[in-house]
């Protein structure tokens, strides 16, 4: 996969899509999940979307919230997607940054630092859009964090001198889309989300990897 140090074309007798069990894993989630809400109703997937996706306002605001709702929320929204390009999009990156994250921290390690980082950019997002009803949801903000941890990953290992211009010419395209773009079924790209959860991705890298290098 991209980014990944595995030698290439893989060994006889290796899996053409060898990717860690944990990787594997989420990314089958994701799209069963996303399979299994096409079997409901459109009135049941609408509710399903509100009660698991964050929405800001029910922390912050005065939209009704549901005390499961709120404590759910900041871990199920990721696994929820608006349409199957979303899920698509979401599940070749998370392959493509994924991969090489979870061989460098080992299973327990990658799992929380993919949770801890989703949960970061879902608290960025409410912070700034504290009044806002409408609900987020997606992997973006974890698979953000999976982004800031290789890129660390690959400076420490010096692939990549210009890590800081790099990362701040990202955060500045995540701000021109929040302010300019749209998904292609017109939702707003929630790019707080993807904002905190790369600078979460940064930040926690090395504590969660028990500085391995």
């Amino acid at each position: 996969m991209p980014f990944d140090q595995r030698p290439y074309p893989p060994s006889r007798g290796e899996p053409a899509i060898n990717l860690p069990p944990l990787t594997l894993g989420l990314i089958v989630m994701l799209l069963v999940l996303h399979l299994l809400r096409q079997t409901l109703s459109d009135e049941m997937d609408d509710s399903l979307v509100l009660y698991f996706s964050l929405v800001p306002a029910r922390y912050f605001g005065d939209a009704p919230a549901d005390g499961v709702s709120l404590l759910l929320a900041p871990l199920t929204h990721m696994f929820l997607h608006a349409g199957w390009l979303h899920v698509g999009i979401n599940v070749a990156t998370l392959a493509a940054f994924g991969a090489p994250v979870e061989r460098f921290l080992g299973g327990a390690r990658y799992l929380l630092f993919y949770l801890a980082t989703g949960i970061a950019g879902a608290a960025l997002h409410a912070l700034i859009y504290t009044t806002s009803d409408d609900p987020m949801l997606g992997a973006s903000g974890a698979i953000s964090g999976l982004f800031g941890g290789l890129l660390l990953m690959m400076r420490q290992r010096g692939s990549m001198n210009a890590l800081v211009p790099f990362a701040v010419l990202w955060i500045g395209m995540q701000l021109g889309l929040g302010l300019f773009g749209t998904a292609p079924g017109g939702e707003r790209i929630a790019w707080a989300g993807h904002v905190g959860g790369f600078l979460a991705g940064l930040a926690l890298i090395r504590p969660i990897a028990g500085w391995r290098w």
